[in-house]
């Protein structure tokens, strides 16, 4: 038996559970559980309880901010997937999996360490766990958040066709950056479209840009896509949906520290952009991009790769 700290977003998904089910799931599975809204505003005093374990029912926001809370502590984290898009539960090999199969298996499951990012620039210090990047992305999340048609779309696979779509005719005028990037001190400076850290191996409507990323190897993967690369981007994104087997062959490095200068583009964190609209001037400016030394550790099936 094992004490179970639940939180859950009451928003999740379309057709999500209730924290109340999925806490009587983990009862049945002969736990204790005590269950927490994701919105609790006193969220990292509730996790400061040392359960034996965290079970987060939500998307990838709600599991990256326990994540980032739980960070270094030392107990195991598992995601329920009940979010729409579920990048960090796919990468971990947990989706498509009942969460009461999933709930009754934790017991026989192992451990798989999640990294942590940090980025530090003109905003501070922000950390994340998909991937910060700026071009194509990062332009394109504020067009599709304000979205009035994506925000009636009730059909998750809907969605993601209509953002891909976007994605796919934002890049026919997306513009060339001239960015000056170092990883780990070697110069990869020049024009792109987009450049991704990323940490795991899908972003946004499950767009695999890296699909060999392994989440808990200290390894930034850091996918850089120059103008010559754009029909293989284009085509990767007018796909049903991204599978490990159909990601195109983009131009990835691995690296432990990554430097960006540049100057008039959004930069964004995860779902999260800056700016975002507000005047900030034209200077150029610089990120520094990392992994922490302290990371999570994640219940997965043994069979899960990494």
């Amino acid at each position: 038996m094992m004490r179970v700290t639940l939180i859950y977003n009451p928003k999740a998904g379309d057709e999500q559970q209730t924290g109340e089910e999925l806490a009587d799931l983990i009862r049945a599975a002969g736990h204790e559980v005590s269950r927490h809204s994701s919105k609790d505003d006193h969220l990292a005093a509730v996790l400061d309880r040392s359960p034996d374990l965290v079970a987060i029912a939500g998307g990838d926001g709600t599991i990256s901010k326990v994540a980032r809370i739980m960070a270094g502590r030392g107990i195991p984290l598992a995601a329920l997937p009940t979010g729409t898009a579920n990048n960090i539960s796919r990468t971990l090999g947990v989706t498509g999996i009942a969460l009461e199969k999933q709930i009754a298996e934790w017991p026989n499951w192992r451990t798989a360490p999640l990294d942590i990012g940090l980025a530090r620039g003109p905003w501070g210090s922000r950390q994340f766990v998909e991937s910060v990047g700026m071009g194509l992305l990062a332009w394109s999340i504020p067009q599709a958040e304000s979205s009035a048609m994506l925000h009636h779309m009730d059909d998750p696979k809907k969605k993601f066709a209509y953002v891909r779509a976007m994605l796919a005719d934002r890049l026919k005028d997306a513009p060339q950056m001239r960015c000056r990037l170092m990883l780990d001190g070697r110069d990869m400076s020049g024009e792109y479209l987009l450049v991704e850290a990323m940490n795991i191996r899908s972003i946004g409507p499950n767009v695999e840009l890296s699909p060999e990323a392994d989440p808990g190897d200290g390894l930034l993967d850091v996918v850089a896509v120059a103008p010559a690369d754009k029909s293989a981007l284009r085509g990767h994104f007018r796909k049903r949906r991204s599978t490990r087997q159909s990601a195109p062959q983009l131009p990835t490095y691995r690296g432990r520290e990554l430097r960006m200068e540049w100057t008039d583009f959004d930069v964004h964190f995860d779902d999260d952009t800056w700016p975002n609209g507000r005047p900030v001037g034209s200077r150029a400016r610089s990120i520094d991009i990392k992994l922490e030394d302290q990371r999570v550790e994640f219940l997965v099936p043994r069979s899960a790769q990494r």
